[in-house]
């Protein structure tokens, strides 16, 4: 298996846990592999004067960060968006602040879709699915699916998750480790955070 990605994202099972803050504006959200064992948090940095923002603009418009860290919290990738006025557009980040995805995300009624481009542009996957439902599947540019994200579990897993707001991103494993599978793995995993922040 190839070393060129972090191992955080040599991965095929994500089982993502929102943990909620009442003190604070935003939330953090806990990653655990297919055994239960912590391997990251995904959290949103805000600064004081976005706090007081978010209070007096429409959050769909305005600009976030999210980083995604290990058990060590180092930093794993980042998703930015700037400004928006209509359609979001995210950029991926690797620990060195290299682009290594950008990803065009686009509003239905109940309908969300991203789809994920490289860092040239070029597309390397698509996720779509029903919000609502919380069924989502990522498709490679040949319309194969790819990896599934659900709030369906199986396994010991069942026993830690029992609630609803737990989702699962499950990649295949036959998918090749690259950058392509952080852009890919980072966007699947913060979905919730970023359609909470889109709403």
């Amino acid at each position: 298996m190839s070393q060129s990605i972090p191992t955080f994202f040599l991965g095929d099972e994500y089982f993502i846990d929102e943990k909620v803050s009442f003190l604070k504006f935003t939330n953090e959200y806990k990653v655990y592999n297919e055994l239960g064992v912590q391997i990251g948090i995904i959290k949103q940095r805000m600064s004081g004067w976005h706090k007081v923002l978010t209070l007096l603009i429409n959050k769909k418009m305005m600009p976030f960060q999210l980083e995604i860290t290990d058990a060590n919290d180092q930093l794993q990738a980042t998703m930015s968006r700037g400004w928006t006025f209509w359609m979001s557009k995210i950029t991926v980040t690797d620990a060195n602040g290299i682009v290594v995805g950008l990803i065009n995300q686009k509003f239905k009624f109940f309908k969300p879709e991203f789809l994920i481009n490289d860092a040239n542009g070029v597309n390397i996957a698509k996720i779509t699915g029903d919000w609502k439902a919380w069924n989502f599947s990522i498709v490679n540019p040949a319309g194969a699916e790819m990896g599934k994200i659900s709030k369906k579990w199986a396994g010991a897993m069942k026993e830690i998750f029992t609630t609803a707001d737990k989702y699962n991103v499950s990649i295949d494993p036959n998918y090749a480790e690259s950058n392509n599978k952080v852009a890919i793995v980072a966007t699947a995993i913060t979905i919730d955070m970023v359609l909470k922040e889109g709403k």
